[in-house]
């Protein structure tokens, strides 16, 4: 597994973080129970299985919701 901090453009509403939580939980390769969508500082971080799923997916999945994805940062 590996932990990935992805930082959004400006989040303007609770419901946009709920959004973000429930595509990306539906996401193969995502551990469910790690996903926090933190919405003072506009970030995402989860824990991921790299041969189930890419980072780039992950921004892609976001994206299509209409938010913008700055930079992402594996730790």
């Amino acid at each position: 597994m590996k932990s990935v901090a992805i930082q959004l453009g400006t989040l303007t509403c609770p419901s946009c973080m709920q959004k973000i939580e429930s595509a990306l939980k539906g996401l193969d390769g995502i551990d469910k129970d790690t996903v926090k969508v933190l919405f003072n500082s506009s970030k995402v971080k989860l824990d991921f299985d790299e041969d189930k799923v890419s980072i780039g997916e992950i921004e892609s999945s976001i994206n299509k919701l209409g938010y913008d994805v700055i930079k992402s940062k594996l730790s």
